[in-house]
């Protein structure tokens, strides 16, 4: 059964190793960049679909759907591709609501990895790490929300996003920033 996955930016690196080789849909943008994300991530095992929060967001979230229809999940990186850090955008419970298929949230924390300065401070593991994923129980959205539903709804993933962090980094027993 398909589902809607999404996770902060910063444990990208994690997270594809964790999920990869399952098809997943995962939407990478249309920029020059993307195109170099995209091969990475087919390399991996997931679905590419092209667009972002920032361009072309229409087509990808139509392109997720079709995706969902096929019995693939997807996956966002939330708070991508440029931040800020830890606000989720409202793209999943918008597809949650038009597909009738629950949102997941959640983190992967790694006990020893390098820490980039960069918006998202991006987290690499460093090799025989250990990653602790920690996931929430499934938000749904009825096809009938209205607007201030919809609202509450994404405060309720933004809550959970955050919630699945603490827990992750509690478990890994690393700091949080």
């Amino acid at each position: 059964m398909p589902s809607i996955w999404c996770f902060w930016h910063r444990c990208v690196i994690p997270a594809a190793y964790k999920f990869r080789n399952q098809k997943i849909a995962v939407m990478t943008s249309r920029s020059f960049d993307g195109e170099y994300i995209a091969r990475i991530i087919h390399k991996l095992g997931f679905i590419a679909v092209r667009g972002s929060s920032s361009r072309g967001a229409v087509g990808a979230l139509l392109g997720m759907r079709q995706q969902l229809e096929q019995s693939h999940s997807a996956i966002f990186t939330i708070d991508g591709p440029r931040g800020p850090r830890y606000v989720a955008k409202p793209g999943p419970v918008l597809l949650a609501k038009k597909t009738d298929v629950p949102i997941n949230c959640f983190y992967v924390a790694v006990e020893h990895a390098w820490i980039l300065n960069s918006w998202d401070r991006m987290i690499i593991p460093k090799p025989f790490s250990r990653a602790v994923t920690y996931a929430s129980s499934p938000i749904y959205v009825p096809a009938d929300a209205t607007e201030e539903q919809m609202i509450t709804l994404h405060q309720q993933m933004q809550e959970t996003l955050e919630k699945c962090r603490i827990k992750a980094e509690e478990v890994a027993n690393v700091k949080s920033d």
